[in-house]
């Protein structure tokens, strides 16, 4: 979850590494003390077992808030996401539908840098982006929540 509206990946990939740091944390953790972590988390106990065996969570990892090209998609990819919600990326920018497109093979081809730097080009002009430090902390987005 980044901040939405942004065009600034940063809390997306902070909040993408803490997740999946979590995720691994778990795996890691003594038998013994998953209980203890389920109950600090707040998550149920058989999700957490279901996560250390899996090692994964059991719902889909989309990265939402920040995303605005193709280089973003395709580094939340890289990271371990498993797709990305994009709104404000695409339709605040110059050519939303060609924007839109090259997103979307973004995720589907996000090892291939070859291609993401030739859909990259000509997207028209992108979002205005908005540095979050210029966002009250109380109007944050990704302050929100746990």
């Amino acid at each position: 979850k980044g901040e939405p509206g942004t065009g600034n990946v940063v809390e997306a990939v902070r909040h993408c590494r803490q997740v999946l740091d979590d995720i691994r944390r778990l795996c890691v953790l003594p038998e013994d003390e998953v209980a203890n972590y389920a109950k600090e988390i707040g998550a149920p106990l058989e999700i957490c077992h279901l996560v250390r065996k899996e090692g994964r969570l059991p719902v889909v990892n989309f990265a939402a808030g920040g995303i605005a090209t193709p280089a973003d998609a395709a580094l939340m990819m890289q990271l371990g996401c498993d797709g990305v919600f994009v709104g404000s990326g695409i339709f605040k920018s110059g050519d939303p539908a060609k924007r839109a497109r090259a997103i979307v093979q973004a995720v589907t081809n996000y090892n291939d840098y070859a291609l993401l730097a030739e859909i990259s080009k000509d997207l028209g002009e992108p979002m205005v982006g908005i540095e979050i430090s210029a966002i009250p902390e109380t109007e944050r987005m990704q302050e929100r929540g746990w």
